[in-house]
């Protein structure tokens, strides 16, 4: 007879004794006994290994939501039988996002059951009321217990299932407190179980942590098919939905919202949302086209180079990957003979998107020289390419894409690499000028 397990409620570490400090994660005092897991209920014989082309290959239809950018994100909507992991910040509107696609599900006729553990029945009905979300076929269960809500969600038989959120539920086969890793694993296992064995998919809202994991450090993303990263300011009303792992679709897919008083709105044309507030003629500003996922969209790139400093120059990035505006930095100085050793540098992705793609590095570097030199930059120019550690650019993927998108929204000059500039003479009216070399950018053409 095996002997008790003790598990750590912080990280999920186990051992066969108890322990007053985790040797994983420093926590003091957060080991506790285990309870045995139950058992698992279904066929008393066991599983048959089948030859591969024995399986079903018929795909079944996605799931569509009716909300088309959440639809896109999931790569066309939602696969039967997947777990979908959606996290963010509390109070950034999961809930709303969530109970807003419910509302178009039941209102085609589908069955949606709303398991909520951190609110009511009744705040659940005013939140959806205020949504106008009171169809007959959405079915709200106020309940913390995963394993009565699998046996409800089994017996409702719905088409999709949202847990609000896997933090508040909690398993009675583990002795950790409701939150804890143990408990958050333990129920995302029982949702999973009930997803793959019934076809149904189950949507899990899940908040983030100090360190910015979704629920946990990395406790649930390898457990679950999508996960989804709801990002914004709750000061401000524009939201950006991000696909971080699907095994069902492209990742990085990228959709963006409005939070308005009746609910979270898509905005239809990013680009132009994104460059709205844009000053033209102000130095330090370059416009690029960036690729999130399948979707071109234009954003504003911001910099600002502060006067000679005594002591150690500042480094700031805000929506931009802190490692490539040092390395842009240091070829500027290498090739183009500027020189930022004693200078601060600001830059920042102006609009709230958090961009890692190369293909910025044109327009960074462009956004700088033109903070240096005190020069704006055309005005209706607009720039994209990798920059490598020989001063060199290179070619970046979607150059057509990138170029529709930018001659769409009124830009008739592009900076580019030579290596894409052939894809520019498909539009006529857009001229192109390839930069083989980074210093190429303190040009008068290119800075005027």
């Amino acid at each position: 007879m095996k002997g008790p397990i003790f598990s750590c409620a912080e990280c999920g570490a186990s051992s066969a004794k108890w322990l007053g400090r985790c040797p994983d994660c420093g926590a003091w005092n957060s080991y506790g006994e285990q309870s045995p897991p139950p058992k698992r209920r279904g066929p008393a014989a066991p599983g048959r290994a089948v030859a591969i082309g024995e399986v079903a290959g018929d795909e079944a239809p996605r799931l569509t939501t009716g909300l088309s950018d959440f639809d896109r994100v999931l790569g066309g909507g939602i696969v039967a039988g997947s777990v979908v992991l959606v996290g963010g910040e509390p109070g950034v509107g999961k809930s709303t996002l969530l109970l807003q696609s419910a509302k178009r599900l039941a209102a085609a006729g589908r069955r949606v059951l709303f398991v909520s553990g951190e609110e009511s029945a009744r705040q659940v009905r005013l939140r959806a009321g205020r949504l106008d979300a009171l169809a007959p076929e959405l079915f709200v269960l106020a309940e913390t217990d995963a394993e009565v809500a699998c046996r409800e969600a089994e017996a409702l038989a719905p088409a999709l299932v949202v847990v609000d959120s896997v933090q508040s539920v909690v398993s009675d086969g583990v002795a950790s407190p409701a939150g804890s890793i143990a408990q958050v694993r333990t129920a995302a296992l029982l949702f999973q179980r009930f997803a793959k064995q019934k076809d149904v998919p189950v949507v899990l809202i899940g908040h983030v942590t100090k360190d910015g994991s979704l629920a946990g450090p990395k406790s649930l993303e390898h457990l679950v098919d999508t996960v989804l990263s709801f990002e914004g300011d709750r000061s401000r009303g524009r939201r950006v939905l991000r696909a971080l792992k699907n095994r069902f679709g492209p990742i990085e897919e990228v959709a963006l919202y409005e939070m308005t008083e009746s609910g979270l709105a898509e905005i239809a044309d990013p680009s132009s949302a994104l460059l709205a507030e844009r000053r033209a003629g102000v130095a330090g500003s370059a416009v690029s086209a960036s690729v999130e996922g399948t979707r071109p969209l234009l954003v504003e790139i911001q910099a600002l180079v502060g006067p000679l400093v005594a002591g150690s120059a500042r480094r700031s990035a805000v929506g931009l990957d802190s490692g490539r505006l040092s390395m842009i930095l240091a070829v500027l100085e290498a090739r183009a003979g500027f020189s930022f050793a004693q200078r601060e540098v600001f830059v920042s992705c102006a609009g709230g998107l958090d961009l890692r793609e190369p293909a910025v590095d044109l327009a960074l570097a462009a956004a700088i020289l033109s903070s240096q030199t005190k020069q704006p930059l055309p005005a209706d120019a607009f720039y994209f390419g990798e920059v490598g550690l020989l001063g060199e650019v290179r070619s970046v993927p979607d150059a057509p894409a990138r170029l529709r998108e930018g001659m769409a929204h009124g830009f008739r000059k592009v900076y580019l690499s030579k290596s894409d500039a052939s894809s520019a003479g498909e539009f006529p009216g857009l001229k192109a000028f390839p930069i083989s070399d980074v210093g190429e950018l303190a040009t008068n053409q290119t800075i005027s």
